[in-house]
């Protein structure tokens, strides 16, 4: 990278700066308690590891690549050079042995993936390039690094597959339901996953205001000139403690069918992250190494997500998640709440001859 700020190919060269490395890091320091478990979980559905098995050996692999390679372009020291400092950098940082292969294709939807089976690659949009400046795209590049560390490119080029089938049996009657029954289980661990790869993004980048104007942009568009982070994070509040119970079912089918969680939602669990104790010991160098993963429990893991869990259900204004926790902490008048919670969701409105729905029958004493 160029230390004089000057612009080289098209782009803004920002002066170069010392970031911390973080040599021999396990993807476990930064993935999110919810990727573990979901991940667990998905695993543990019926029929996945029958799926799993079938599709690593009939998926077209070569093919995928040799597609990329005859209708895209390959970053490297000849071909958007900027990339390939911030691809190489990302990999630098997090210790990642292999500079997975960067493609650059034409796509005016700002979007990145990482994908392969044997082995990642890192695919980029021309929408995106186009839209983010240095430092966000920084944490892009970092956030698609953190998904090949982590292993994410296998069940990711799955659930592409998945999708895409479950798109062509969607006519045979129950022929698609095993199918888009692995398919929202993958969806809900990727969703998952996302988080993981935003703190791994943060990671390399270590700027948390660009890593946030790039979610203000993927969500708004290029124009930071009319946006506010800490307008933009209060809506993920608003969105988080807003409505009844019907906007708790509402938000939950909302969210089905997308790959990626909302982006308020991202912003507000990187900005927690980021002022987390956890980050913190990372940033002090702090954090398991991948010579220890051999040596990790799977238990272990699923009580901590578990407990992760149980935190979020606790901790949340959703109005969904606080009757989850009136139930388990068994509180007195649950049926009133769920009944007004729900209420008028199916009810029609009283005749005007009715008694007040409070008001009981004449006669009785309460």
């Amino acid at each position: 990278m160029s230390d004089d700020g000057h612009e080289q190919n098209g782009h803004e060269r920002v002066p170069s700066r010392q970031r911390r490395r973080f040599p021999g890091i396990s993807s476990r320091a930064y993935e999110h308690p919810a990727d573990r478990s979901a991940l667990v979980a998905l695993r543990r559905l019926s029929g996945f590891d029958t799926v799993f098995k079938a599709l690593s050996g009939l998926l077209p692999e070569r093919s995928l690549r040799l597609l990329f390679l005859s209708d895209s372009v390959r970053v490297s020291d000849q071909q958007f050079v900027h990339l390939n400092d911030m691809l190489r950098d990302a990999c630098y940082i997090l210790d990642l042995e292999k500079v997975p292969p960067m493609y650059v294709t034409q796509d005016p939807q700002p979007n990145a993936m990482c994908i392969g089976l044997d082995e990642p690659i890192i695919v980029v949009t021309t929408g995106l390039v186009e839209l983010l400046d240095e430092e966000e795209m920084r944490a892009v590049v970092g956030h698609e690094v953190g998904h090949a560390l982590s292993g994410h490119s296998v069940y990711r080029t799955i659930l592409l597959f998945l999708t895409n089938l479950a798109l062509k049996v969607a006519w045979i009657p129950l022929g698609n339901l095993a199918i888009l029954a692995i398919v929202t289980a993958l969806r809900e661990w990727f969703r998952k996953s996302e988080l993981s790869a935003d703190r791994a993004g943060l990671l390399v980048g270590q700027d948390l205001r660009a890593s946030m104007r790039g979610l203000m942009k993927m969500a708004g568009g290029n124009h930071l000139h009319e946006m506010n982070v800490d307008a933009f994070l209060k809506q993920a509040e608003e969105y988080e403690a807003g409505g009844d119970l019907r906007d708790s079912v509402l938000k939950i089918l909302n969210v089905l069918p997308r790959s990626h969680p909302f982006t308020t939602v991202r912003a507000a669990e990187l900005k927690k992250w980021a002022e987390s104790r956890d980050h913190q010991r990372i940033m002090d160098g702090h954090y398991p190494r991948r010579a220890e993963d051999k040596d990790t429990s799977v238990g272990d893991s699923f009580k901590e997500s578990a407990a992760s869990y149980a935190d979020d259900v606790k901790s949340s204004k959703d109005p969904l998640m606080k009757l989850v926790t009136d139930i388990a902490g068994g509180a007195g008048g649950l049926g009133g709440r769920v009944k007004r919670g729900f209420d008028g969701f199916t009810s029609a409105p009283p005749s005007k001859d009715a008694p007040p729905r409070d008001t009981p029958p004449q006669g009785d004493e309460a």
